[in-house]
């Protein structure tokens, strides 16, 4: 894939020509990681003829470097830690605790904020599709992974339009197929391979499931 990327829409365009090979799969569901993870897969959704679900999770940011992520928990209680990063820092459990006290609180708040009260998708026996806009270190989406293998999926697939070539290494040992389309190095953050990375608001988020969830799926694009 050209880099820079456009925005959040070309990348899940573009991820979805890459997922070809999985349209019209009756087993098919796909899971955004919000919030920015949600126009991608919002368009590979579409494209696939899939429904488009959620999957929150909140990265455990290094205290006093909270974009540096020492860790990720996801929906069901899921925990992963990037040990090298907590032993070279030197992070004390009870300060990952803290962090991890207060992400819990925001992951809460984001899964009432845009599922409200409903019910979750059944995985067992699914193929899921796990997407986001982008990786770093991959702690998101390892917690990701890990959170919707307790949910006795027949497949999962990790999709992403950019990371670094070391992560997506790592989530091939997790992960049934990982797909990225662009595997950049020096990598440094996710945002300097997009031209437009503004953030993505909870209204965005909740507009776009709203648009998926309510009206009919697109059968051809």
């Amino acid at each position: 894939m050209k880099l820079p990327i456009k925005d959040r829409t070309a990348a899940g365009k573009a991820l979805a020509d890459a997922l070809n090979a999985y349209r019209g799969r009756a087993d098919l569901i796909v899971l955004a990681l919000p919030r920015g993870g949600v126009p991608v897969a919002r368009e590979v959704a579409s494209y696939l003829g899939a429904p488009l679900d959620l999957m929150v999770v909140r990265k455990l940011g290094v205290p006093g470097q909270r974009e540096l992520a020492m860790g990720a928990i996801a929906s069901g209680g899921i925990r992963v830690m990037n040990e090298d990063i907590v032993r070279f820092i030197g992070i004390t459990p009870p300060e990952i605790d803290q962090v991890e006290a207060e992400e819990r609180k925001e992951l809460q708040r984001r899964e009432l904020a845009y599922r409200g009260d409903r019910p979750w998708p059944e995985l067992a026996g699914q193929c899921v599709i796990l997407i986001d806009d982008g990786l770093a270190t991959g702690a998101t989406m390892r917690a990701a992974v890990e959170a919707v293998r307790t949910r006795a999926p027949a497949e999962i697939v990790v999709a992403v339009p950019v990371a670094p070539p070391d992560t997506i290494a790592r989530l091939r040992e997790l992960a049934d197929a990982v797909i990225c389309l662009a595997e950049p190095e020096p990598f440094q953050a996710i945002g300097l391979w997009y031209v437009d990375f503004s953030q993505v608001s909870d209204d965005e988020v909740r507009e776009l499931l709203d648009i998926m969830w309510n009206e009919a799926p697109v059968e051809d694009l």
